[in-house]
């Protein structure tokens, strides 16, 4: 195989592409992790539905793909609520397992729902960008991958913004740092939990949108993503933003590297081993601090 320099950016541009999308489900894992201390293993369902949701507004309203995607993000957040009031909340500060079990129950409820209401196949959402490229000189550059690697820059610019300049985002803080400690200075607690699990939710059907603009899925795409994202967040360290940035770029790269060296086969493969070196080398993950 005759591997030139423009097809190495080209697999670049397609790691970056593909990392964004990793970014928002490991960011939507990393604040509910970080606020709720909940660990959820079914937040790739959330992509998943985002997917499905976007695929359905977009044919049966005819409306672009991409408006298309802000109302399924409307719609997810509003079922993230409804997962956090009956669910989550009901277990919250238990035992662990309880929280690993409702969410490993999601799992089966989303995904057999998805496939009583789409189906079995596989879809793909049709973007106004479908077919059309940025042709330079060696290398042609879909359009969708360009917009997508724009929207989660926005997104991650209008989650930081929201965090530090807002109300409810230094509440948020205040609550991930010592929730009983924010109880006392008048924070309703609960509310800010319902919140945090909604904007994750948000993200994560951001990330099912644009995904579904790129790849075609079914009602399977949420498992191998939700493994990415933990995986993401562990390599750039728990609770860490900036970490599951880097993590989430540096995973899309070497995924995509590993499938043009050595094959579709090895790309999470070389991932994963890239991600364990990290950890042997510092346990915290890149961005991680000690005792997190």
């Amino acid at each position: 195989m005759d591997i030139t320099a423009p097809t190495i950016i080209l697999t670049l541009v397609w790691g970056v592409a593909i990392g964004c999308i990793y970014i928002l489900l490991a960011t939507g894992l990393n604040i509910i992790f970080g606020v709720m201390k909940l660990v959820n293993f079914a937040h790739g369902q959330l992509l998943m539905i985002g997917a499905f949701l976007t695929w359905s507004i977009s044919v049966s309203l005819g409306l672009n793909a991409y408006a298309a995607i802000v109302v399924s993000m409307v719609v997810v957040a509003a079922l993230g609520v409804a997962v956090e009031r009956l669910t989550f909340r009901r277990v919250l500060g238990t035992d662990k397992l309880n929280e690993i079990f409702v969410s490993l129950g999601l799992i089966y409820i989303f995904e057999n729902a998805a496939m009583l209401l789409w189906g079995t196949g596989s879809k793909q959402i049709t973007s106004p960008f479908y077919g059309s490229s940025l042709s330079l000189p060696g290398i042609s550059i879909t359009y969708d991958r360009i917009v997508a690697v724009f929207v989660v820059i926005a997104a991650l610019v209008a989650f930081g913004l929201l965090l530090k300049k807002t109300k409810i985002g230094l509440a948020m803080q205040a609550t991930s740092q010592v929730s009983s400690a924010a109880m006392l200075m008048g924070i309703n607690v609960e509310k800010i939990y319902m919140f945090t699990f909604a904007l994750g939710a948000a993200l994560a059907a951001l990330a099912g949108g644009l995904y579904g603009v790129i790849f075609s899925f079914d009602f399977q795409v949420g498992a191998m993503p939700t493994i990415i994202a933990f995986a993401i967040i562990i390599l750039g360290g728990l609770g860490s933003i900036k970490g599951a940035i880097v993590g989430g770029l540096l995973y899309g790269i070497a995924e995509q590297l590993a499938t043009l060296f050595l094959g579709g086969i090895w790309g999470s493969a070389v991932a994963f081993a890239l991600l364990i070196v990290v950890l042997i080398i510092k346990p915290t993950g890149l961005f991680g601090q000690k005792g997190e």
